[in-house]
């Protein structure tokens, strides 16, 4: 695979995730296309801030090129690598205090597709970050690729669950206190389990409060990514 010949490198893998990348600072270092009049014509619609740059980074490949690099090509055709940010600017950012805006922590994520999902639920309320726990890359290349390259707008980390940022964890539970009747915080740590086993024993020990999402009876559970968005809105983003 092209990314394993770089392993410090990040796959950006269709033209949104290059898109974003870019916006929010990413350091590309080579940028490929199957169609660079298509992939210009696209950034003339969709990203027009954007189209010198990508006309001066594009480089047209033959499609077959690009499959014999990549596991699946992207429908968009456009494939590139770039810089993970450093840990430690990461690890500043979301130790920062005071905050104005919370740390979203994913408690031992099972499915990277999920993980991409809340990255991109978090650049868009403009969270502070996103840690995770446990043993899943939140870089990996699919977590990345449904973020739409989203990572870069937003600290993205995992971390030990004694190494947490600072500030009061509020940690989602069917037994807490309903949402509705709280204020969230703006350094609040908002920790979200797996669908299948929820929170973990030791962030449920930690937590300061435990919170819970309006359900119907007989309703198992939300997709992970639903209750991130739902706990988002309703601390409501922060100051304009």
């Amino acid at each position: 695979m092209w990314a394993a010949s770089a392993p410090h490198a990040v796959l950006l893998d269709g033209f949104h995730a290059l898109k974003h990348a870019l916006r929010f600072g990413a350091r590309v270092g080579v940028a490929l296309t199957t169609d660079r009049a298509a992939s210009l014509e696209l950034a003339a619609e969709l990203a027009p801030d954007l189209v010198e740059r990508l006309g001066a980074l594009l480089t047209e490949v033959p499609e077959r090129t690009l499959r014999g690099l990549l596991p699946r090509v992207h429908p968009t055709g456009v494939a590139a690598l770039a810089d993970r940010p450093a840990r430690e600017r990461n690890l500043e950012s979301l130790a920062r205090m005071p905050r104005t805006a919370p740390v979203v922590v994913l408690d031992n994520p099972r499915n990277l597709g999920n993980v991409g999902a809340v990255v991109r639920l978090a650049a868009g309320f403009g969270v502070t970050g996103v840690v995770t726990t446990g043993d899943i890359d939140p870089w990996h290349p699919n977590a990345v690729r449904s973020g739409a390259g989203l990572h870069y707008a937003t600290a993205v980390e995992r971390l030990p669950l004694d190494e947490l940022p600072p500030g009061p964890l509020y940690a989602l539970d069917p037994e807490g206190e309903d949402i509705r009747s709280l204020t969230l915080p703006d350094d609040a740590l908002l920790a979200f389990g797996s669908e299948r086993h929820g929170i973990s024993p030791g962030l449920r020990a930690r937590a300061t409060r435990l919170v819970a999402l309006p359900m119907r009876p007989q309703v198992s559970s939300y997709n992970l990514a639903t209750s991130v968005a739902m706990t988002l809105f309703h601390w409501g983003g922060p100051a304009e």
